[in-house]
């Protein structure tokens, strides 16, 4: 069976009955956004990989209890999102950004997987500044509060819809725009000095 081709509804209804092709086509399809998200949050790669998991673990036991008229990414993350969270309340960890993808192995590795937008047009020197400004960006991103980075992530790097957000969350719409508002604004703040 293709299940490629299916809905995630599909796929959720095969898996309750026991398909293990199909649950591993749920994680193959947001083990990526999933780790994103909780690595945003906690700036740990390993910490961030095991609550990922712990996270699809926590799907697997929920799918009877999944409500197929719902999008079932909204409620990946939002499971996603609560691990995450419990994680941080229990531990108080810090959350200093870590440059680079949360995949990386060794120091060289993470330097050398910073994304940057890289022009044919572009000089050295203009390589190495939008470098640096990316790694400004994600160090302010990692001085905001859960919630806000939460929010921003979800909104500019997953192209969520608020109500989707506000949905993952747990809070009504309203809170979402707040939240992303005053991420915006933290962000101007902490980044101010650019002049960007």
């Amino acid at each position: 069976m293709d299940y490629k081709r299916l809905t995630d509804q599909q796929i959720v209804a095969l898996a309750r009955e026991g398909r293990e092709a199909a649950f591993r086509e749920l994680i193959a399809r947001y083990e990526r956004p999933v780790l994103s998200l909780i690595y945003r949050l906690v700036r740990d790669r390993e910490k961030a990989e095991d609550l990922a998991q712990d996270s699809f673990i926590k799907v697997l036991n929920a799918l009877d209890r999944y409500d197929p008229s719902y999008k079932f990414s909204s409620w990946m993350f939002k499971i996603a999102h609560n691990t995450a969270l419990d994680h941080l309340r229990k531990k108080g960890l810090d959350t200093l950004s870590l440059d680079g993808s949360p995949h990386a192995a060794t120091a060289d590795e993470t330097a050398a997987s910073v994304l940057t937008a890289i022009s044919e047009d572009e000089t050295p020197e203009e390589y190495t500044a939008n470098r640096e400004l990316g790694a400004e960006i994600e160090r302010a991103i990692a001085r905001l509060r859960p919630e806000y980075r939460t929010a921003i992530t979800l909104w500019h790097a997953e192209a969520r819809p608020y109500e989707e957000i506000a949905e993952i969350m747990g809070v009504p719409l309203g809170t979402v725009k707040t939240y992303i508002h005053r991420a915006r604004n933290e962000l101007k703040q902490h980044l101010a000095h650019l002049r960007i």
